[in-house]
């Protein structure tokens, strides 16, 4: 029973097992994975740092340098003036992440959910993730966009990790742990097909999004970029926040 995102970057670590996988966002799978309903799932970081139950598939991770593209707070007032955030109820890692980097500048709103995708819709101040933040980036908007993987490079100068396979503990799943790796080196060496065969958006934007904004390795940059979230939520109050445990 293994869980994934149905969004458009998860595509390269699945690659052999789309047709077995149960497909739900990352709220929902963190919810499946507590109540032992899945045994893995490609889950929001944040899921296997606050609450110290799974173990972390060492090495394997969606994360970027920089600019991201599918993680962003659209705006139609200025940063300074926040006062309310709507957050896709979608989201875990993001949520916690636009919380770090408000409060380092000494911002603390208030949050609710967010209760339409419609750009025209939209509150003056809208968490969006995934193919939803890219639906808005790529499509007519009137809101300014702040790329939450470009303000967490800028503040760190380090990688965000933004999810990672998290594993049911004291459980038998080195036959499990075989496959994902495999279905990642798979992905890897076969990404331009990857990127030739899906349909989301155009061709060049897949390219340089897969290609570029995100990457799906978790080394040592990485892993500090890890520990630096975790000291800035413990450093806020919005832990507490653990290391993970990882294994091979």
């Amino acid at each position: 029973r293994v869980g994934c995102v149905p969004y458009l970057n998860a595509a390269p670590l699945i690659r052999g097992l789309e047709e077995q996988l149960i497909y739900a966002h990352p709220s929902e799978l963190a919810r499946r994975l507590q109540q032992n309903e899945l045994d893995a799932a490609l889950v929001s970081i944040t899921e296997v740092i606050l609450h110290d139950s799974c173990d972390v598939l060492d090495g394997i991770a969606i994360a970027s340098l920089g600019e991201v593209q599918s993680v962003l707070l659209a705006h139609r007032r200025p940063l300074k003036e926040i006062q309310v955030v709507h957050a896709d109820p979608a989201s875990l890692a993001s949520v916690q992440l636009l919380r770090v980097l408000l409060a380092e500048m000494g911002l603390f709103p208030e949050w609710k959910p967010l209760a339409s995708y419609e750009s025209a819709a939209l509150p003056d101040y809208a968490l969006l993730i995934g193919d939803q933040a890219l639906n808005l980036l790529l499509g007519p908007h009137d809101q300014e966009t702040w790329d939450l993987g470009a303000a967490w490079l800028e503040l760190t100068q380090l990688p965000f990790v933004y999810a990672a396979w998290a594993l049911r503990r004291r459980v038998d799943n080195e036959r499990l742990r075989r496959q994902l790796r495999e279905a990642k080196d798979f992905g890897m060496d076969t990404l331009e097909h990857i990127i030739d065969s899906r349909t989301d958006y155009d061709r060049d934007f897949r390219k340089d999004y897969l290609g570029w904004h995100i990457h799906y390795y978790l080394g040592s940059d990485e892993k500090r970029g890890l520990a630096k979230f975790i000291e800035l939520l413990n450093k806020h109050g919005f832990g507490p926040a653990h290391a993970p445990q990882f294994v091979a």
